[in-house]
């Protein structure tokens, strides 16, 4: 997690939402807005390839991460990270990481993402499977219906292991 500076004068205030910091962690091809209403969330989502950097504009947001990097220090584990626009800071998920975005109020925010979308860096799974390790602070979110559909982590790790090894050939 980055936290942000804002710059305040008598006009208002600015922050700048991606910091130069970030260009080490991933260079952003193109930037996303989501303007979501209350009790949404999105995900679980894992990407192979592209990394994101999170931020929350208006509102709050509960970012649900599990690590599925083989041989990283949290591999297997579960977090809850919270991002509040009262309190700017953007949140930079590598590729590896499932993470789900559950917004306990209406939002915006914005998500830097590393590489153009590609359909087969769309993974997932379903964000309340207890192997997640992910404690939501929701139990009926509204989610789409392809969220709705998604298998288990187990599936998950699979598909991830298999994108892993097609993309080494």
């Amino acid at each position: 997690m980055y936290p942000l500076e804002p710059h305040a004068d008598s006009r208002g205030v600015f922050t700048e939402a991606l910091p130069r910091l970030l260009g080490h962690l991933c260079r952003a091809r193109a930037v996303e807005r989501g303007s979501l209403r209350g009790n949404v969330l999105r995900g679980v989502h894992a990407h192979w390839q592209h990394a994101d950097y999170l931020t929350v504009v208006v509102g709050r947001a509960a970012i649900g991460l599990h690590d599925l990097r083989e041989g990283s220090e949290t591999e297997g584990m579960g977090a809850i990270v919270e991002l509040d626009a009262d309190a700017p800071a953007g949140l930079a998920i590598p590729p590896g990481v499932a993470h789900g975005f559950y917004f306990h109020e209406p939002s915006l925010h914005l998500d830097a993402v590393s590489h153009e979308w590609d359909p087969a860096d769309e993974l997932g799974c379903r964000w309340d499977d207890p192997a997640l390790e992910i404690a939501w602070p929701c139990s009926e979110p509204l989610i789409s219906g392809r969220d709705g559909g998604l298998g288990p982590l187990s599936l998950l790790r699979d598909a991830w292991r298999a994108a892993l090894a097609a993309a080494q050939r």
